[in-house]
């Protein structure tokens, strides 16, 4: 099973539940929208709601748990407000906290506030339960946003620009938040009446708790079914025009026969357009877009890998619309994870981009782009066509369709195909896909086909979740554009927990779950099963403690190998200012040499330690170690450590300072970055960098050999400047 990395723990959490928020006006969600007050005096965004706009808005409370459990009372009372004008769309949270030192909040950068408490909205412009934009604010008025998808998880790295604050009166008990978000920021129908559906939520990170309003319970279908219908009128749509030009210099410094000199120095001009066609359908144009990443990717262990190492997407063009690439039909750890992972266009020339609504049922993206891979001769430039569209059914249902292709000269890979999504009751979804696949390399001239074909159940209740699913991969199945972990097997994927909720106030929860993965490899015509039985206990201050046995064996290069392991994982909030996190696992393992696999047994291991001392400082570790040991002989074969510092120091929401240092003792090797940010919002942004790196190397006049010291092998420096026009 996927371990997932705890630092920033409570924000996948509350990513996965997100779609359990609502909201309510005291009483269950009529049929009938409820009509949102208009005002023409809109709200000052200051944190302080001492407006006439909110003494006259839609008011909500009573909001009810959703974590650790649903429909309860929470600990601190919340109420929301909600008006708008023709321009823009404005919410307010009142949240009352009878111990407000223990407030936990913190001055940070945008998205970096899930750990903290916060408040927020949801909302569905559509009214098709099929997607939601989320806005979240921590007490001090720091933003987090994102895209719900239809499971009911937010994807927080696409960004949107809208302006909010936050205020804190320990006097009175109570945080307040405001935000208004532009019209321009959001895709909806361009009707004199419209119907949308919208929730509020709050998060009480020394509780454990998630709250909302309207109640959500898991036995009443479609999570966004469950929200508050309301109705708004009179919205003023102006044609979305955005540009945003950026200019870019970099220098790059390299160690080559035992000097330092210059390798690279470039500054390069690029240019991003948007403008919407309709009101809930845009297009999006770049050239020679900066797809620099200001923050690198952290370092994970890289040997002895059965499959690629995955990265996320973090460069802005491709994240918009990026719920849409998710598809129906999969399990957890399922071969085909992706259909679509934009990071496989490395360094495109141009791009375009289309995403939005085609009707009130259709849903479409699409992206076009040029590729540009400096070195490679057969695929110099290959070309991408991305192309989706979904059909929304009844509830959370839809029928929808997948076309990626890359082409590189003669060559090409081809894919498409079917999912989709059914709910057959409350509690139970059906979902599928078929997809095929049509291959050529640039100097073949044959044609190899492939498929990947599921059937997947789940059934969802308070105390029960079940899981089925059903894989087929063939053996010449590509996907150029996704991700891939393997081809020939045919998967059976099971999981099935019962949630107990005690009568205590230490455990808030205790899941016992089990989850397998049957499979038959079809290259060595051999069976595999892994089986994991874990114990699972919620607690407060955002505890969560398991322990797990896997049972099981992997094939592997003709061979059938050894699996078993057993392991523990523990998050917590241990004071308002220190969050941990620790994983452990020791068990048997492979080494994944084609040629000559073997038995073999180690550990695996990770830290993670989050100190804010301040409201401005954040400081955290993280250390991830593994190693690997040949059964036969018990002779060490590796180990891998890991150790990664992250420091900033936020002078305010727009201003932040930061440091990295990162050691890899299996590569010998320690990087140093830098970097001054000023974000204003996103788009209009000033970055100053600088990163080193240094390695136990020296030259001894003909070569580099190993050394007990480190060399400077390369530095680089950069700036970056951007401004977000909207007209």
């Amino acid at each position: 099973m996927k371990k997932q990395k705890t630092r920033k723990a409570f924000a996948p959490a509350m990513v996965m539940l997100f779609g359990c928020a609502a909201l309510a006006v005291a009483a269950p969600p009529a049929a009938e929208p409820v009509v949102v007050p208009k005002t023409d005096k809109p709200p000052v965004i200051d944190g302080i709601l001492d407006d006439e706009a909110w003494a006259a808005a839609l008011r909500v409370e009573g909001f009810k748990t959703f974590q650790p459990d649903y429909g309860r009372e929470p600990a601190q009372r919340s109420e929301g407000f909600m008006t708008y004008d023709s321009e823009s769309f404005y919410f307010a949270l009142r949240c009352f906290d009878l111990e407000p030192d223990k407030i936990k909040a913190s001055i940070n950068k945008r998205d970096a506030m899930f750990e903290d408490d916060f408040a927020g909205v949801l909302i569905d412009t559509f009214n098709d339960m099929q997607s939601a934009f989320g806005f979240l604010i921590n007490p001090l008025g720091i933003q987090g946003d994102g895209m719900m998808s239809i499971n009911g998880n937010l994807d927080p790295s696409y960004d949107m620009v809208w302006y909010s604050a936050g205020k804190v009166s320990k006097e009175e008990g109570v945080f307040t938040v405001e935000l208004r978000v532009p019209l321009k920021s959001l895709r909806f129908p361009n009707k004199p009446e419209i119907t949308m559906r919208l929730a509020f939520f709050r998060q009480i990170v020394r509780a454990s708790e998630m709250n909302s309003y309207p109640e959500l319970n898991p036995e009443k279908g479609s999570i966004l079914g469950q929200t508050l219908a309301i109705r708004v009128s009179g919205l003023k749509y102006k044609r979305v025009v955005e540009i945003l030009p950026a200019l870019t210099h970099s220098t790059r410094y390299g160690h080559s026969e035992g000097v330092m000199s210059r390798e690279e120095s470039a500054t390069e001009f690029s240019l991003t357009g948007k403008v919407g066609l309709t009101s809930d359908l845009t297009a999006d144009v770049t050239y020679n877009p900066d797809f620099s990443q200001v923050e690198a990717d952290a370092g994970q262990v890289d040997v002895n890998l059965r499959y690629d190492l995955f990265f996320s997407e973090k460069r802005p063009f491709f994240l918009e619309g990026n719920e849409l690439w998710q598809f129906a039909g999969n399990t957890e750890d399922a071969p085909l994870a992706m259909v679509v992972h934009t990071r496989t266009i490395i360094n495109p020339i141009f791009g375009l981009k289309l995403s939005g609504k085609l009707s009130a049922k259709d849903t479409l993206a699409a992206i076009y782009a040029r590729d540009d891979l400096p070195g490679d001769e057969v695929d110099e430039r290959p070309d991408f066509a991305i192309f989706r569209l979904r059909h929304a059914l009844r509830g959370d249902s839809y029928l929808g369709g997948f076309y990626t292709g890359r082409e590189y000269g003669r060559g090409f890979n081809r894919f498409g195909g079917l999912d989709g999504r059914f709910r057959l009751t409350n509690t139970s979804v059906a979902s599928f896909h078929m997809f095929g696949s049509w291959t050529r390399e640039g100097g073949g001239d044959g044609t190899e086909p492939g498929h990947a074909l599921a059937l997947g159940y789940n059934y969802s209740t308070r105390r029960v979740n079940l899981e089925l699913g059903y894989q087929d991969v063939s053996q010449d199945f590509r996907v150029d554009t996704g991700f891939l972990t393997r081809t020939g097997v045919r998967r059976l994927g099971l999981f099935g927990m019962y949630s107990i909720y005690p009568k205590s106030k230490f455990f808030q929860r205790i899941e016992p779950f089990y989850w397998s993965s049957h499979l038959y490899d079809t290259y060595d015509r051999m069976f595999e099963s892994l089986n994991v039985f874990v114990l699972r206990f919620w607690l407060p201050r955002s505890t969560m403690f398991r322990v797990d046995t896997l049972l099981g064996n992997e094939v592997f290069a003709g061979g059938r190998f050894d699996r078993g392991a057993f392991g523990i994982q523990l998050q917590t909030q241990l004071t308002k200012h220190l969050g941990l996190y620790l994983f452990g696992r020791h068990g048997a393992y492979i080494y994944y040499d084609p040629d000559d696999p073997y038995q073999g047994y180690g550990n695996r291991a990770s830290f993670s330690a989050v100190f804010q001392p301040t409201g401005n400082l954040n400081s955290s570790v993280d250390l991830s170690y593994a190693d690997f040991f040949r059964k036969t002989t018990k002779e060490k074969i590796y180990d891998y450590t890991l150790i990664r510092s992250w420091n900033t120091y936020q002078v305010n929401k727009y201003l932040f300072l930061r440091a990295i240092i990162e050691y890899n003792n299996y590569r010998k090797r320690l990087t140093a970055d830098a970097l001054v940010s000023f974000t204003y919002i996103p788009g209009t942004v000033i970055y100053v960098g600088y990163g080193s790196g240094r390695q136990k190397v020296e030259w001894d006049g003909a070569e580099y050999v190993e050394s007990d010291r480190y060399l400077e092998t390369n530095r680089g420096f950069f700036f970056k400047v951007s401004y977000l026009w909207r007209l």
